[in-house]
């Protein structure tokens, strides 16, 4: 994967089995140098909090969708 160095990357978690997996895909972009903000659909906040993604410094915000 390329570097993504001061690149703006939009991750949007919608309610299924995979959203636990954002969290790990988050770390790696944050790796890479990516700043990212994630979006959450509540049924999303049923398999993880926001609070996992604010632990990895991301931004959060729910989407109502």
């Amino acid at each position: 994967m390329a570097h993504l160095f001061n690149r703006n990357v939009l991750l949007g978690v919608s309610g299924g089995i995979a959203a636990y997996k954002s969290a790990e895909l988050v770390r790696q972009l944050q790796e890479l140098g990516a700043n990212v903000r994630v979006i959450m659909t509540r049924g999303a906040q049923e398999f993880i909090t926001p609070v996992s993604y604010t632990h990895l410094r991301a931004h959060e915000t729910e989407a109502d969708l």
